[in-house]
């Protein structure tokens, strides 16, 4: 099963992503990611959080839709992204891709790209979404897909990532080794689609820009 998630990005709009959103099996919003959702006029499946940044008129029209309310303190040691991932994970979601996770603050956009490393989401196919590039986590061999010409970077993820060989780009890897605090991973391109990378030790983000 694949679930939607609806982060509170302060820019996002729904509309450009109604027919995913539309034909999800488990729409959840993250708290203040509900008001992209309403402006949509789309009711999520679920929403979570402490539901501080929910407007009342989403919290009022979602109720009547019947949507389910799971409500958190506001004093708690995750964000409402977490506790929707979570929530996901526990209703069996294999596939889950994150709308509305980057944008604003910083510290936010930074944790919430953390979070594909999270020990319960190891197994799903779980990215980060957005109008013009997704951002997903390698471990072992992960298929890159898009066309040709289009930009992927590859990033290691807390910490360096070891024996990385890759197929099908422009500047090929073979046993290499990338640093967490270099930048030697960024903008390769897809030569042979569908390109693939190989991890043997460590995690990579892999950021696939479209048609770029």
């Amino acid at each position: 099963m694949e679930a939607i998630i609806v982060a509170n990005a302060p820019t996002f709009e729904a509309e450009p992503f109604r027919g995913l959103l539309t034909q999800s099996e488990l729409l959840i919003a993250a708290d203040g990611g509900g008001n992209a959702l309403y402006a949509a006029s789309i009711s999520p499946h679920l929403i979570i959080g402490d539901l501080d940044s929910l407007t009342l008129p989403a919290a009022e029209a979602f109720a009547t839709a019947g949507t389910t309310f799971l409500r958190y303190p506001t004093d708690k040691d995750e964000t409402d992204l977490e506790l929707a991932l979570l929530s996901a994970v526990a209703r069996g979601a294999t596939q889950i891709t994150v709308l509305g996770a980057i944008g604003g603050r910083w510290d936010q956009g930074l944790a919430n790209v953390a979070l594909l490393a999270m020990p319960e989401l190891r197994g799903r196919r779980v990215r980060l979404l957005d109008a013009h590039q997704e951002a997903y986590l390698a471990r072992g061999e992960t298929p890159i897909a898009g066309a040709r010409g289009e930009t992927v970077s590859l990033l290691p993820l807390g910490g360096p990532a070891r024996a990385i060989t890759t197929r099908g780009l422009r500047y090929p890897l073979a046993g290499a080794e990338l640093h967490f605090e270099r930048s030697r991973g960024v903008s390769n391109q897809i030569s042979e689609p569908p390109a693939h990378v190989t991890v043997g030790e460590g995690q990579l983000l892999v950021v696939h820009l479209f048609g770029a």
